[in-house]
């Protein structure tokens, strides 16, 4: 079970890689260079930004320990290179992420243990593929998002994300000045989570709250970007509705971004 879930994340990755990388590869000098959905990243940026993850998440992968003495060295030369040494790079360097991932057999896809140094305990490489798909499902949104405002999360890797969500959600929450109970209802895919705003941030957990004083009706993929910051009215779709006495401003908020 656990190397048929690897195997089905790490084909998953491969898919959204060749996506990313068929989108950028045609994107001249000047594509590269504008404002990605990421305040202060460029299109380049973002991609630099995959591209040493990527690195570092070989030698992850490779090591079973993810050496963080190494990142600055490795930021600092990936924010040195241009917008087109970023682009190019970055396809090299998550080409051999993926390679490396397609490589293990189903001995390793089951019993591989990696220390990420930040988790109370080793990962799997189900899980560890999964973070990855979080970021590069998310990171693409801020690439496509700068072409056009009404791009998605890519709905087959949303599924991904959501799993691992209740996990981080409280991580990427800050105090908002409101306290309560939402109700939230998804769609693409169904899921039902009670979300609660507390004094010092908020936590996520699966289930259904319908005594809950506010209810935020959303799809799937919409939810991953309000809760990484990525829903502002610009980006906010029609179909997003909240009920009750917690606006969604109180939860953009809570979840302003990283």
């Amino acid at each position: 079970m656990a190397a048929d879930e690897a195997k089905e994340a790490i084909a998953t990755l491969r898919r959204l890689h060749d996506e990313l990388v068929e989108f950028t590869t045609g994107l001249d000098e000047s594509g590269l260079n504008t404002q990605s959905a990421c305040s202060e990243w460029t299109v380049a940026d973002v991609l630099g930004h995959l591209g040493s993850a990527a690195e570092l998440g070989l030698t992850t992968v490779t090591t079973g320990r993810n050496d963080m003495d190494a990142a600055p060295a490795i930021w600092d030369r990936w924010n040195a290179m241009t917008a087109p040494e970023k682009a190019s790079n970055f396809v090299a360097a998550e080409e051999r992420l993926v390679q490396a991932l397609e490589a293990l057999d189903d001995r390793a896809l089951a019993d591989t243990r990696v220390d990420l140094a930040f988790l109370p305990q080793p990962v799997d490489v189900a899980f560890l593929v999964g973070m990855r798909l979080s970021e590069m499902g998310l990171h693409r949104w801020d690439v496509e998002a700068a072409f056009d405002p009404s791009a998605t999360v890519a709905g087959y890797v949303v599924p991904f994300i959501l799993a691992r969500l209740p996990m981080f959600a409280g991580f990427f929450a800050q105090p908002s000045g409101r306290a309560g109970r939402v109700d939230v209802r998804i769609s693409d895919p169904a899921r039902n989570y009670v979300l609660e705003l507390k004094e010092d941030g908020a936590s996520l957990g699966a289930g259904q709250a319908p005594d809950a004083p506010s209810r935020l009706v959303i799809s799937g993929e919409a939810f991953l970007r309000l809760t990484s910051g990525r829903l502002s009215p610009r980006y906010t779709p029609a179909t997003v509705r909240i009920e009750g006495d917690i606006s969604l401003e109180d939860l953009r908020r809570t979840f302003p971004g990283y």
